[in-house]
């Protein structure tokens, strides 16, 4: 199910940050958007988690980046990144 690791990094004043597992948990944990596709997501470690095959990664982002502002962890100017790794 979880067959592709992704890093989930924020850029904050041209420097890339791992963001916080306790970020990563609070998404994973709360099915705000009522996307299921968003199921096949766990969290491993700091900027690292494990999603499925079906997981959009554009949708993600953006849904994520979306709670994270919500939550006022994410600093206004920053930008959220996934990026697949191997």
């Amino acid at each position: 199910m979880f067959a592709r690791k992704i890093r989930v990094e924020y850029e904050d004043h041209s420097n890339r940050i791992p963001c916080p597992l306790k970020w990563l948990d609070s998404f994973s944990m709360r099915n705000f958007t009522n996307a299921s596709v968003f199921d096949d997501t766990i969290p491993v470690s700091d900027g690292g988690m494990e999603i499925g095959t079906r997981v959009p990664l554009e949708q993600l982002r953006n849904a994520m980046e979306d709670w994270f502002r919500r939550k006022n962890y994410l600093p206004k100017d920053s930008k959220l990144i996934l990026e697949e790794t191997s």
